[in-house]
């Protein structure tokens, strides 16, 4: 890549040129008649809008909390095919998935990082079983012969990845998988869809849907003034994740007994150490004594362990518990694998759990249960649950197909394609290395920036940004809160700057200095600045909270 083509497009000054998320309902709303209302702006939400508005339809769409606040930010964060599938065989599934991993690469290839995923195996036996399923997920995923994997043995392993227990541990099998971060994904795709026409509300709450055969009346509330509004559209999507039951119950309608299966909500935990205390150098698949993976993954300053797959019982909630067994789960599992002094609950930073929709299986467990997404349509209304963050597409597909039926009219895009905003990059490594040198940042914050921006980190950080930490500065906040749609401080500091569980030694020194940017570009009082700040810290501190019992 060259200077020429990434040199700075615009200044932090002047968005007028790019695609901003509106988080606020519009005043003309009960006004207009919409062809697609959307409820839920996770992955599929987001998926669905930027497909629908690419394909011509007027385009609503309405989010309870902030953009991603649920699953969709509390994944491993990988886009993968999901190796795993393959030993439940469920071989479409995994070709569909290791298929849009190229999707996802090619509309933004600033969150599709190729890392090596280590697979370490026990005996010779166990490794020729290894290499031939990763084999066999290649070759579904038509995958290049650059990035195939490699075979180690225990000199290789010591060299490559030394803190593996080589003495139990006598092979590894590397394979390519691509990092991304999970809510950075769903911001671009949402400023997708605005940028072709979609309007995006956050924290507007659906109490309820009634149809007719000319359309949907929506009931909306929204969650900062406690305002009701009335919008209209010719078809709903519910992609509300979790909550996808709930708002059928809510819906004046018997869609929600009529289903013909239940959602099964699965709760995963991760946990976040210090990168120095559990200093891998690459993503490790681990096997838990239960049978299922769990993944050690590098980031910057910090090692993240992940995830649990349990039952999760009562209603779905955005900051589900965690407790002290999902952590002590994750710990064993991870001092079974590194040689190192035993990590403890002291050791944890932070912690993340997310709840998933899967589709109930009688007689099944949570971890047997498929990922496949389904579809119910209810008259005008169409409901979608299940699902991996990877095939967001490819849902997004068979929703607007269903869509088509409703509205009686064709749903393709023209460009299914189109990079997302931040995602019109040439040579990433170029990019990550002009970054450094302009900006006088290590790799490390480099990368940080890219993968947050992509080839739009320049419009965002203009010519002379003012740091407000060593990895973070002010022009973040201010494309935060007028580009992206923020508009708390758990909204940036959690969703937006990613600060909450990637810059552990950095976070607490950011609240104040945010809060008073966001104060100014949003009118705060001084008391709400405080209660801003106090709500972020009872957050953090309720990540930890299995540490005191």
């Amino acid at each position: 890549m060259s200077e020429l083509t990434v040199k700075a497009t615009s200044a932090t000054s002047d968005v007028s040129s790019v695609p901003v998320l509106g988080s606020r309902l519009p005043g003309d709303l009960p006004g207009r008649l919409f062809d697609l209302v959307i409820v839920g702006g996770g992955i599929t939400g987001a998926g669905i809008a930027r497909h629908a508005a690419q394909a011509g339809l007027t385009v609503l769409l309405l989010e309870a909390e902030d953009f991603a606040a649920g699953t969709s930010s509390r994944s491993t964060k990988l886009i993968h095919g999901g190796l795993r599938y393959l030993a439940m065989g469920d071989i479409a599934l995994v070709r569909e998935g290791a298929l849009e991993r190229k999707s996802v690469r090619r509309m933004a290839p600033h969150l599709t990082e190729p890392r090596w995923m280590l697979v370490p195996a026990r005996s010779v036996f166990e490794f020729a079983k290894l290499r031939i399923g990763i084999g066999l997920y290649e070759r579904l995923g038509a995958v290049g012969r650059d990035e195939r994997h490699r075979n180690w043995d225990r000199e290789q392993m010591a060299r490559c990845e030394p803190l593996l227990d080589s003495g139990r541990l006598a092979y590894v099998c590397a394979y390519r998988e691509f990092l991304t971060d999970d809510t950075r994904l769903v911001l671009a795709t949402l400023r997708a869809a605005v940028r072709d026409g979609a309007v995006t509300c956050s924290h507007a709450r659906v109490t309820g849907i009634d149809q007719n055969p000319a359309g949907c009346r929506v009931q909306v509330v929204d969650s900062r003034d406690g305002t009701t509004h009335e919008v209209h559209g010719r078809a709903v999507v519910n992609a509300a994740g979790p909550w996808v039951e709930s708002l059928l119950r809510n819906s004046g309608n018997d869609s929600g007994a009529a289903l013909p299966v239940k959602l099964h909500l699965s709760k995963g935990v991760h946990l976040v150490v210090a990168h120095d205390r559990l200093p891998v150098r690459n993503m490790v698949m681990m096997t838990a004594a239960d049978g299922r993976p769990v993944f050690a993954i590098p980031r910057g300053q910090v090692t993240y362990i992940g995830t649990t797959d349990t039952t999760y019982e009562g209603d779905p909630a955005v900051w589900p518990e965690v407790e002290a067994a999902d952590i002590e789960y994750l710990l064993a599992v991870a001092n079974e694998h590194f040689n190192l002094s035993p990590l403890t609950s002291e050791d944890v930073l932070s912690t993340w759990a997310g709840l998933r929709p899967l589709i109930h299986q009688a007689g099944k467990a949570p971890k047997e249960m498929s990922r496949r997404d389904e579809i119910w349509r209810d008259r005008r209304m169409i409901s979608i649950a299940g699902g991996k963050l990877t095939g967001f597409r490819k849902m997004a597909e068979e929703a607007m197909a269903a869509v088509g039926e409703v509205l009686q009219r064709d749903t393709g895009m023209t460009a299914p394609l189109l990079p997302l905003p931040g995602g019109d990059i040439d040579d990433l490594d170029a990019l990550r290395r002009v970054v450094a040198t302009r900006y006088q940042q290590d790799h490390q914050a480099a990368a940080r920036l890219v993968r947050l921006y992509g080839s739009e980190v320049f419009a965002v950080l203009g010519e002379h940004p003012g740091p407000l930490s060593e990895s973070v500065f002010a022009e973040e906040v201010d494309w935060a809160v007028r580009v992206e749609g923020a508009e708390t401080l758990e909204d940036l500091i959690y969703r937006r700057l990613r600060a909450a569980w990637f810059l552990p030694g950095e976070v607490q020194g950011l609240l104040q200095p945010c809060a008073a940017l966001m104060a100014k570009l949003l009118g705060w009082t001084e008391s709400r600045r405080a209660d801003e700040v106090a709500r972020v810290r009872v957050l953090m501190a309720d990540e930890l909270a299995f540490q005191k019992g």
